[in-house]
């Protein structure tokens, strides 16, 4: 349920908050200052949550560029430690990339709904961005990880505008298409914002190394048995023809491949996949994406960092996973592990959605520690 905000002293407080960090005028916006904030309907809350609220705020794409950024904040009932009430960044999966896809907007399903309110009985207060162009200006650029972890740090702060009572400690959790925005969150965390405390990073069925996978396509290319794919390749087509107009997307594709992204602008995944999810990827394209041109630009904007981590890191991959299929993560941990990063990677039995829970068991004490240390 949402909240009314009573009391002049909390009023005051969170407008002094807000105005220390809103720009001045003719400077450039302050990422993490807030715009608005308001309750939520119900319909739109969790279960557990004694206040949810929706916050527009500043922040950026990737290339800097200003950009607003929504999402919401979930607390648990009761009061906060003296030390401030620790932060779960959740970095969601895919919805789509229209602006009535964002999550703030739409009632969560029983999965992301039960997991979230795992978090917060943990005690957690629970921030989650619906990541650039999702609900606001601008094409949402689909697993642009830069963009997406901006929107992941800025709604820290700007939660922490709004809320007082949070703890500058955090961590970001991530299943999908938002462990792949968690791994960049956890890559960028500590420089983007080193007023605050980051502590490490969950991600289960994170999508990585596709930038091997996607330049084998051509023309006819065989069904590879994988759930979903060509919708989120028309998500992330569309997205990559947002951000990088220059490689000329469209060049690649058939007319059944422009159709299709074109309807990737407007259509959340559930109806996208079921309109379109019988049309093979090889039907999409007009040419091979093995050139270095659509290579390089390819890799640039979708590949995930394997160096650089200062923080802790989980990894939970199902072995039955048709989404995000394991030797991809297998050779991200690989990577992860050379590139010294501190890395749990862990197996577990079910599918794409199954070791969001299957993992709990051992993210749940993972995360414990991490705001302990």
């Amino acid at each position: 349920m949402g909240r009314v905000r009573v009391g002049i002293a909390t009023v005051l407080g969170a407008a002094l908050v807000c105005a220390a960090l809103s720009p001045t005028a003719g400077a450039d916006p302050v990422p993490g200052s807030v715009i608005d904030v308001r309750s939520l309907p119900a319909e739109l809350s969790l279960p557990g949550a004694a206040v949810a609220e929706r916050i527009e705020y500043r922040t950026q794409w990737r290339s800097g560029a200003p950009a607003v950024g929504t999402g919401v904040l979930f607390l648990p009932p009761g009061p906060a430690p003296a030390e401030g009430r620790p932060v779960v960044a959740w970095a969601h999966g895919t919805y789509g990339i229209a602006d009535d896809c964002a999550p703030s907007v739409r009632p969560r399903g029983p999965r992301d709904t039960a997991y979230l309110d795992h978090w917060l009985a943990q005690g957690y207060a629970v921030v989650a961005a619906d990541y650039p162009g999702l609900g606001t200006e601008g094409i949402h650029t689909y697993l642009d990880g830069p963009s997406a972890a901006n929107s992941i740090v800025d709604i820290v702060r700007a939660a922490r505008a709004v809320e007082p009572s949070l703890s500058d400690r955090w961590v970001v959790i991530g299943q999908s298409q938002g462990g792949h925005a968690a791994l960049h969150t956890a890559h960028a965390a500590t420089a983007r914002a080193p007023e605050l405390d980051f502590r490490g990073m969950v991600a289960t069925g994170a999508p990585s190394n596709l930038e091997l996978l996607y330049p084998l396509g051509f023309p006819g290319f065989p069904d590879l048995g994988l759930e979903g794919l060509t919708a989120y390749t028309g998500y992330l087509f569309a997205g990559l023809r947002a951000a990088r107009p220059d490689l000329d997307v469209n060049s690649y594709l058939s007319p059944r491949g422009v159709e299709l992204l074109e309807a990737a602008e407007t259509l959340c995944y559930e109806e996208f996949d079921e309109r379109y999810g019988d049309v093979k990827v090889g039907e999409l394209l007009s040419r091979p994406l093995w050139d270095e041109r659509f290579r390089s630009v390819f890799a640039d904007y979708v590949g995930v960092p394997t160096r650089g981590y200062d923080r802790p890191l989980f990894i939970g991959q199902g072995v039955r996973d048709t989404m995000v299929p394991p030797p991809l993560s297998v050779k991200l941990a690989a990577d992860l592990t050379a590139g010294g990063a501190d890395l749990r990677f862990r197996p577990y039995p079910g599918d794409h959605d199954d070791t969001m829970f299957a993992s709990l068991p051992d993210t749940t004490p993972f995360v414990a520690g991490l705001f302990a240390g």
